[in-house]
């Protein structure tokens, strides 16, 4: 995933935001503050104009409603998505309801007993009960009309949190020592929960957050953890249930004040401050993690004191509560989809199945064909073939490898005992890696190759058409690797950390900046660069002289593979291989290059496609759709975010065709003078014969 600071909204007279929330259904965003501040916004992307749905269209508060009636600050904000309420609580203890009425909000209802200050409120996840935590040790559970359900004095005990279970079953109670407490949904004390996190911790912590995913869009992986508990030191803890023995661990090395899962219990997004370590100063950080505990992003906000988050329904954006202002960060997900043979193929999961659903959505003909998949991992396309990446079984540490073509049709698979974590495939060969080792796979399907590709087919198959190779070994040829997957388990100092391939060249990134170039089909180290970050995401131009690299910040720089003579360059001096040339350009999440020029290629910037052809920028497109394919001086992009929303009925306006500029002013050419005279003329820079007519 990429993620960008877009928009900061000031709040008036500088008052300081103390909590954030952001209704997920109807896009309403709440932020509560100092002196009573309450207000309720919503930021709305509205054009006519198809190619720029979503993030790329302008953006607009349609609301931006100051809600009148706490005097105190106002500590707690919480929504009933599913009966259109805000609730909402200050230092005083007032509680106030609010409901929506002709597009204003007003108050419903009013609680001014100010017995003690609500540390924390939460909606169940039907909408019909709501739990109020009061510092003093008060519980009360009530119902969406208003009436008190049950109450229920916890005395001598502090509170600071509450979450329900995700069937409303189960009530979690935070406490100011750090503790957390399970109830039964009558108020009924079960047990303490183990907070294995904070083992080898001393002094006082307190949690900063506890958030239990209720599974409404499904989980990304069967047995999910699913239930955050965050400690203000740093610690995390991820349980699949409230007493999970075996939780996953993480250390967020921060200081934390909040802490939420995304709208498909996904992304864990925690939000807090980090010292500098060159200086004594802190600053704001949010880091992105997997359900896992995998490190996805790190986003560096400005100002002082962050005080809250809040996701936007879709998963697209993050709203930020920072001293007196509210910061909005947008999204690109990791959707797990491809392109081939015209085919978008694209997946994502469904509350009623444990599999992933798999659409392979032939946009020529629009037709729909669904696959169902368990514990899917990955979707890897190229030409007319597509490759699943999955694990085998829950109780085997196995993985295999589907070949599939563009209507999901299994051709065939591999098992395979490494993580396939990165996969990619060329003409003949997959090659899957995990941290430690990668894997080649030549696969056979019926389809014409070139003699050439025959050849190297022809060759490979007698040496074998698996092979595993670990990433600190030295392959020099046709008698290494094997299909020993026993030597792919030692432990590396560098882990692999990404991978690309075309049909002569493997290149594997490492965690440390290392980058190693093999030969294909014959594995053979051929060489080693470094670079100053992290690789994120590495692409190859067509004819393998050059190497694209997206590193872990966005930032896109170019890395020549052989001698090349520049354009630019009259004298024809050369550039010595592997030196990385000058070309920088950063917010950088999609590129690609073109099939059938070395020189050209699309990345997306932002909001922003960008065409560059020797280095060159052409005027840049507003789109936000992930690039699917470029060739003959046309891409095509794709509105995942757009298809994500219903994913059950894709619109062919999701899928755009975009022409460069050259083949635009051809076109027009064309129309003006008729084809005969435009191919004569040389005017300009239009090179009429650079394109298939």
């Amino acid at each position: 995933m990429f993620i960008y600071l877009s928009k900061k909204i000031a709040i008036p007279n500088n008052i300081h935001l103390k909590c954030v929330s952001w209704n997920k259904d109807q896009g309403f965003i709440a932020c509560g503050g100092d002196d009573g501040l309450l207000r309720v916004l919503k930021l709305e992307f509205q054009t006519d104009d198809a190619k720029l749905k979503g993030l790329a269209a302008p953006s607009k508060l349609s609301m931006n409603q100051t809600l009148e009636g706490h005097s105190g600050a106002v500590q707690v904000v919480t929504w009933n998505e599913q009966y259109q309420k805000l609730t909402t609580s200050d230092q005083n203890g007032l509680i106030i309801v609010w409901m929506l009425y002709k597009g204003s909000w007003y108050e419903e209802m009013i609680n001014d007993q100010n017995k003690s200050v609500v540390r924390s409120m939460s909606w169940n996840a039907d909408g019909q009960k709501i739990c109020i935590l009061f510092e003093d040790g008060a519980v009360i559970v009530g119902s969406v009309d208003g009436n008190r359900i049950w109450g229920k004095e916890l005395k001598g005990i502090q509170l600071a949190h509450v979450a329900w279970s995700p069937d409303s079953k189960i009530l979690l109670f935070g406490m100011a020592n750090g503790e957390v407490h399970i109830y039964d949904n009558q108020g009924s004390f079960i047990m303490k929960m183990t907070i294995s996190c904070l083992s080898n911790v001393t002094g006082a912590v307190s949690i900063a957050g506890i958030h239990w995913y209720a599974g409404n869009e499904g989980y990304v992986e069967l047995d999910c953890p699913c239930l955050a508990i965050c400690f203000d030191n740093g610690r995390c803890q991820i349980m699949r249930y409230e007493s999970d023995e075996n939780p996953v661990y993480i250390d967020t090395l921060m200081n934390v004040v909040s802490i939420q899962w995304n709208q498909c219990g996904s992304v864990l997004a925690v939000a807090g401050s980090l010292k500098s370590s060159t200086s004594e100063k802190e600053f704001n950080i949010v880091q992105f993690y997997t359900p896992f505990g995998g490190h996805l992003r790190t986003l560096k906000v400005p100002g002082k004191q962050m005080t809250g988050i809040a996701w936007e329904g879709g998963g697209l954006g993050i709203g930020l509560a920072v001293d007196s202002s509210l910061y909005f960060a947008y999204i690109r997900p990791d959707y797990k989809w491809g392109y081939c043979c015209s085919t978008v193929v694209y997946a994502y999961t469904k509350p009623e199945r444990q599999e992933y659903c798999v659409v392979f959505w032939d946009t020529k003909n629009n037709e729909k064909f669904v696959k169902y998949v368990k514990s899917l991992m990955s979707i890897t396309t190229l030409g007319d073939f597509c490759i699943l990446a999955t694990k085998a079984d829950e109780t085997h540490r196995q993985y295999v490898l589907v070949l599939c073509n563009s209507i999901g049709t299994p051709l065939d698979s591999k098992y395979i005992d490494i993580d396939p974590l990165f996969v990619t495939m060329t003409k003949t060969h997959v090659i899957a890696a995990s941290k430690e080792a990668f894997y080649t796979w030549q696969y056979r399907v019926a389809k014409k190759l070139t003699a050439l590709e025959i050849n190297q087919v022809t060759r490979t198959r007698k040496e074998g058409r698996e092979r595993v190779y670990h990433i600190d070994s030295t392959p020099a040829g046709a008698n290494e690797g094997g299909l020993d997957f026993a030597k792919a388990f030692a432990a590396t100092r560098d882990p692999i950390c990404c991978i690309t391939a075309t049909d002569k060249t493997l290149i594997v990134g490492r965690e440390s900046g290392t980058i190693h170039r093999y030969s294909l089909p014959s594995v053979v180290l051929l060489q080693k660069y470094t670079l100053n970050n992290r690789a994120y995401y590495l692409s190859l131009n067509c004819n393998s002289s050059r190497l694209a690299i997206i590193d872990i910040a966005g930032v896109l720089t170019l890395l020549d593979l052989e001698v090349r003579v520049s354009s630019a360059d009259s004298s024809g001096n050369q550039a010595a291989a592997g030196d990385p040339s000058k070309f920088e350009r950063k917010d950088v999440w999609d590129m690609k290059w073109a099939n059938d020029n070395p020189d050209l290629f699309a990345m997306m910037e932002k909001t922003r496609m960008y065409v560059f052809r020797n280095l060159d920028p052409v005027e840049p497109i507003q789109t936000s759709g992930y690039i699917c394919d470029f060739e003959d001086l046309e891409i095509k992009s794709v509105l995942l975010d757009e298809i994500m929303k219903d994913p059950d009925r894709p619109n062919e306006d999701y899928l755009i065709n975009f022409e460069i500029r050259s083949l635009r002013d051809s076109h027009a050419l064309m129309e003006k003078v008729g084809i005969e005279d435009a191919s004569q003329t040389q005017a300009g820079a239009v090179q009429y014969n650079s394109y298939k007519v």
